[in-house]
C-alpha cells in the first residue's frame, strides 16, 4: 500500500494548483493540502464568492470569483474538480491536468476500495455493505458521493481497511483508475441535461470498470454486460434470465453459493428494488462475513432518509418520503410496494426525461395522481391528451406545498401518499434532502 501523505505531497510538489470549486469536497481538498504539502502556489476558484476570513484562507491562497472563475484553468499545472462542477471546455481542450480528490485517493487505495455506482440504488447498497462489514467487526470505512469526501477518511488508513466508496457519474467522468471490486447497478434516464445522451451518460459510469485489471471484480447488471469488461464479471439481476446472482421473490440465487433467504418481515428495507440491492450486497460481502452476521446485520440497518422512509400517520393519512426518486423506475417502484396506497405526488425539475413509461404504468392503477412543478405539468398534459382512465384522478398543483395540501384532501384516511417525484429537485430545492424535509414538514403541519 502506498503511503497518501507521502504521494500526495509528490503529486503536488513545486506545482501551481487550483481548487475548482470550494464547498465541501474543496474544502477537504485545502485541508490535505495545507497538512501534508508544499505546492508552488494554491488558488481558489468558484462561481460564488469564498470568505477568506471565515475559511481561514492566507493571502497567499489566491481566490477567483465569479462568471469567469473557469477562465483561467490553463494558468495552472493540476486542477483539483469538485464533482458539481461542469467544465465549461473539456479537458482535451485544456494545457492544465484535471484531476480529483476521487482520482487521487484511488490511486494509492484502490486495491482496497468497493465502489459502488449506478442511478438508482447506490447510497443504500454502499451503506448497506458498510454496515454490514461495521457489524462483523472489520476494519471499514465509508465515502464518496454519500457525503463524505475521500480526503476526509485518507489519514489513519491500514492495509486491511476496506473502504466503501459511493461513485456519481459526475466523479467518475473523468477517472483513470477504477477500483478492486467495482459495482455497477443499474442505467435509467438521468442528467441528460448534462451528458445530452445515454451512451454519453454511460461513458462516464463505465470508468467504475474501464481501469480495472485482469483480477479484480465488477458485480454489474445483466442489463448492462458489454464486451469491453476487463475484469471478473459476476452478472447480478432482479429476475432469473443467465445471470450469476438473481432474485426469485425473497430468495437470493447465488450459482457459487446455493440460495440465501431474506428475511421480510425483520427488515426495514421496502420493495422489490431493495431485494435487487440486498442480492448485491449479499455477493460483494459473501466471501467476508458469515450468513449468520449478515443477517444480523441486515435486521439491524436502518434505511437512509428520503428512501421509501415513513414519515408517520398524520391526519389519518400514511405519508412516505421517497424523495430520492428522479427516475420513471423509482416511482414505479414506490407505487409498487407502498402499502395500502392511494395518492402519488410527482414532478419537480424538467430534464427532459421520457415519462412514458410512467404514464402508462398511472393509466393501469386507480392511484390518485397529484401532478406539480415543470415535470409535472408535462405529464399533466400528456396524460390530458391521451385516452386515460379515469382523467379526473389526476391533478396539477404548481408547488409541493400545493400538492401536500391537496393529497390531506384527496387521499381517504386509512390509505397512504407518496412523494416519489421521478424528477430532480434542482432550481426548486437545493438538493432531494431539502426536498425531503420539507415535505415531512408540510406533513406534519397537517397532523
Amino acid at each position: 500500500m502506498k503511503n497518501f501523505a507521502e504521494y500526495i505531497k509528490n503529486y503536488t510538489e513545486g506545482k501551481t494548483v487550483c481548487i475548482l470549486g470550494f464547498g465541501r469536497e474543496g474544502k477537504s481538498t485545502y485541508k490535505i493540502l495545507k497538512k501534508f504539502c508544499s505546492p508552488r502556489s494554491v488558488a481558489i476558484a468558484d462561481l460564488n464568492p469564498v470568505d477568506r476570513s471565515a475559511n481561514e484562507l492566507p493571502e497567499s491562497v489566491e481566490l477567483i470569483c465569479g462568471e469567469d472563475y473557469q477562465k483561467s484553468l490553463d494558468d495552472f499545472d493540476l486542477v483539483f474538480k469538485s464533482p458539481g462542477i461542469v467544465l465549461e471546455k473539456p479537458p482535451t481542450e485544456l494545457k492544465c491536468t484535471i484531476t480529483s480528490e476521487t482520482q487521487v485517493f484511488f490511486s494509492v487505495f484502490r486495491d482496497q476500495i468497493i465502489g459502488i455506482t449506478g442511478t438508482k440504488g447506490k447510497s443504500t447498497v454502499t451503506s448497506l455493505i458498510y454496515h454490514i462489514l461495521k457489524e462483523s467487526g472489520k476494519d471499514c470505512r465509508i465515502a464518496g458521493n454519500i457525503g463524505i469526501p475521500v480526503f476526509d477518511i485518507a489519514e489513519g488508513m491500514t492495509e486491511q481497511t476496506t473502504v466503501v466508496c459511493e461513485l456519481s457519474c459526475h466523479q467518475l467522468e473523468y477517472m483513470t483508475v477504477s477500483p478492486a471490486k467495482a459495482v455497477f447497478l443499474n442505467l435509467f434516464e438521468e442528467h441528460l441535461d448534462h451528458y445530452g445522451t445515454m451512451e454519453n451518460y454511460y461513458n462516464a459510469k463505465k470508468n467504475i470498470y474501464l481501469h480495472q485489471r485482469p483480477y479484480d471484480t465488477l458485480w454489474i447488471n445483466r442489463n448492462l454486460l458489454k464486451d469491453d469488461i476487463p475484469s471478473v464479471t459476476v452478472t447480478v439481476s432482479d429476475k432469473f434470465n443467465n445471470a450469476d446472482v438473481f432474485i426469485i421473490k425473497s430468495k437470493i440465487y447465488d450459482s457459487d453459493d446455493g440460495e440465501l433467504e431474506i428475511p421480510m418481515k425483520k427488515i426495514k428495507l421496502l420493495g422489490a428494488h431493495n431485494y435487487y440491492n440486498i442480492a448485491v450486497a449479499w455477493d460483494v460481502c459473501r466471501n467476508l462475513v458469515t450468513r449468520a452476521e449478515f443477517n444480523n446485520a441486515l435486521q439491524s440497518f436502518v434505511p437512509l432518509p428520503h428512501r421509501l422512509e415513513l414519515v408517520g400517520t398524520y391526519g389519518g393519512i400514511s405519508w412516505y418520503d421517497d424523495s430520492i426518486s428522479t427516475a420513471c423506475a423509482t416511482a414505479i417502484e414506490a407505487m409498487k410496494c407502498i402499502p395500502d396506497l392511494q395518492t402519488i405526488l410527482i414532478g419537480g425539475m424538467d430534464r427532459g426525461i421520457d415519462y412514458t413509461p410512467l404514464v402508462e404504468f398511472m393509466n393501469a392503477t386507480d392511484f390518485r395522481i397529484i401532478c406539480m412543478e415543470t415535470s409535472g405539468k408535462r405529464i399533466f398534459d400528456m396524460i390530458q391528451d391521451m385516452q386515460f382512465n379515469a382523467p379526473e384522478r389526476v391533478f396539477y398543483t404548481p408547488h409541493l406545498e400545493d400538492a401536500v395540501k391537496k393529497a390531506a384532501e384527496v387521499t381517504e384516511r386509512g390509505r397512504s401518499c407518496v412523494l416519489s417525484p421521478a424528477s430532480a429537485s434542482y432550481g426548486i430545492f437545493k438538493n432531494f434532502e431539502e426536498r425531503g424535509d420539507c415535505f415531512q414538514q408540510l406533513v406534519k403541519e397537517i397532523g
